[in-house]
């Protein structure tokens, strides 16, 4: 893989590392007690996981309407909304019905862990716990709910592209992309077919606290078209007029 960085791009360089983590499985915790919030962030920062927290139930629902993590940490007793409440509206909405969820509780009677599973949580742990645990536990789910996320090689079509080494291939042939382009099409790998607008591009591979105009995107993806489609070959990425981008369900269907 080259290590070509993007020219006259320096703030965008300058935040590699920040943005090769907005790649990684997004985890919100939802805990109002300070001590373990800092903990948890630590051990899951760590892991390599990008970690929001948020202190109460109902500041969890808002940013939850508008940005959906890949699993949610949730501590029963919140200020503002309960955390089975909260739990019981994210099974109730069709966009996080299947959002993994583990609930945190001081409460260890054989009832109540059979009240918060029944109420949707994937699973429940009891305080105090074994950080190890919990993790263990986080990466099992994930693995489970996002396989995706978690996988060494990425495959679409004849796309690959191997995280480990950092290498993207096309029918078996080496290409070289630069830092941003690598980024974005690990991430329409990890979502094919889905259509992404360029805010949500920006916000998930640039990430949300790099401020650059939503253009940068459109300049991006006709980088990477160009770098995956040197002899015109079938183009994976569709452009969806009005709506954004996303890799083609018929790409992959025509390399079968």
């Amino acid at each position: 893989m080259s290590d070509e960085v993007d020219t006259g791009s320096r703030a965008e360089n300058s935040n590699q590392k920040k943005a090769r983590k907005k790649m990684s499985a997004r985890i919100m915790v939802v805990e109002d007690e300070e001590a373990l919030t800092t903990l948890l962030r630590y051990n899951l920062d760590a892991e390599g996981y990008d970690v929001e927290t948020v202190g109460r139930g109902d500041d969890a629902d808002t940013r939850l309407k508008e940005r959906i993590p890949d699993l949610v940490v949730l501590d029963w007793m919140l200020p503002g909304l309960s955390g089975i409440e909260l739990c019981r509206r994210l099974r109730a909405r069709p966009e996080t019905r299947q959002l993994p969820i583990i609930m945190l509780t001081a409460r260890g009677e054989e009832s109540e862990r059979v009240r918060g599973l029944a109420t949707g949580a994937d699973d429940y742990i009891v305080k105090p716990f074994s950080v190890p645990e919990l993790l263990a536990r986080v990466k099992g789910l994930l693995r489970r709910a996002s396989p995706e996320r978690l996988a060494t090689m990425l495959a679409y079509g004849d796309l690959e592209l191997d995280r480990e080494k950092r290498r993207v291939a096309r029918s078996g042939r080496p290409i070289d992309l630069g830092p941003t382009e690598y980024r974005l099409l690990e991430f329409f790998l990890e979502h094919p077919g889905r259509v992404f607008s360029r805010e949500q591009l920006l916000d998930s591979v640039w990430g949300r606290d790099i401020y650059i105009d939503e253009r940068t995107v459109d300049v991006h993806i006709g980088r990477l078209r160009k770098l995956l489609n040197p002899g015109g070959e079938q183009d994976p990425i569709r452009t969806v007029r009005g709506a954004g981008y996303a890799l083609d369900d018929r790409f992959a269907k025509a390399a079968e």
